[in-house]
């Protein structure tokens, strides 16, 4: 049965981000759909980032290389970490990473330990949120894998509490996220939303253990794997979880040395940073369909693959 507002799909079609919206009634940023990057790179090559700069009011990224200019510290002997970035809903680009490290693993030599540390924002803006907590949810049971709280999942969570108006979430993308549990265009129309309570219902058991299991941060040697980083001067036990799920400009801005090499995500780049004292894995995978994935082994630390120009 189709949704208030949706018109029939193709054999084969799919929803994008800028579909979504327009049923919502949510102001579409992006010219052109995400099924067609090369086009509109060709027109506006920044047109994305510049929408994503407007509407979520985040500092401008920079332009960084993404092959590391600086030396890392490897993994613990016999270990490799693979760090996947911000999702926001792709959960297609999701199953490309995973298949990424899949294949990596079995190219190894040495059958080293693999442990997967995926840095937040799961939900929210892209289309198949609930398809993501359901890959999450499988491959959390099936791997070694440590799942760090977003501020995205906060405010889903937050939302169900009672504690985060709809009004509020949807601002952050959150009826996207409903849409992909089967909720109508009609109900996130209306200012109020749709009931916090038919949401629950809606929520799968492993979802709930699932978003139950997150860290606010993870610390592996030389690394602190963290959702937006951390306040400098702030002793890391001592860190409010807002600045952990949240923190921007003041991380962003800090050239000092945090004690070990913070990975992070939460502030949209177009390629990978790497700086001295942090990498930054966000790369806007909801729109720019690059899931970034950073692996780190006994060479230190580096992307699994080459990013799509």
């Amino acid at each position: 049965m189709l949704c208030n507002g949706c018109a029939p799909l193709a054999p084969g079609q799919r929803r994008t981000t800028n579909d979504l919206r327009r049923m919502t009634g949510v102001p579409a940023i992006f010219g052109a759909s995400r099924r067609h990057p090369a086009a509109r790179r060709r027109s506006r090559p920044r047109a994305w980032l510049d929408a994503a700069v407007r509407r979520f009011a985040i500092a401008p990224p920079s332009r960084t290389s993404a092959v590391p200019p600086h030396s890392y510290p490897p993994a613990p002997a016999g270990e490799t970490l693979y760090v996947i970035g911000d999702i926001h809903g792709r959960a297609d680009c999701l199953v490309r990473a995973q298949a990424q490290i899949d294949r990596d693993r079995r190219a190894a030599p040495g059958a080293p330990t693999a442990t997967e540390i995926y840095l937040g924002d799961y939900v929210d803006r892209g289309p198949d949120s609930k398809a993501v907590l359901d890959l999450m949810a499988a491959r959390a049971r099936a791997m070694r894998v440590v799942a760090l709280r977003g501020n995205h999942e906060t405010a889903m969570e937050s939302f169900l509490a009672g504690r985060l108006p709809f009004a509020a979430w949807r601002a952050l993308g959150g009826a996207e996220t409903l849409l992909s549990y089967g909720f109508a265009a009609s109900d996130l129309r209306r200012a109020e939303g749709p009931r916090r309570e038919d949401f629950a219902e809606r929520l799968p058991n492993d979802h709930r253990r699932f978003l139950a299991s997150q860290n606010e941060f993870h610390r592996v040697d030389g690394y602190c794997f963290v959702h937006a980083g951390l306040r400098p001067g702030v002793a890391l036990e001592d860190q409010d979880a807002a600045d952990l799920t949240g923190i921007r400009s003041e991380f962003l801005d800090c050239d000092g040395d945090f004690g070990f090499v913070v990975v992070h995500g939460h502030t949209p780049v177009e390629r990978v940073e790497f700086r001295s004292n942090r990498i930054n894995l966000d790369t806007g995978a909801y729109v720019s369909n690059r899931l970034s994935v950073l692996r780190i082994d006994a060479a230190g630390a580096a992307l699994l693959a080459p990013e799509a120009p």
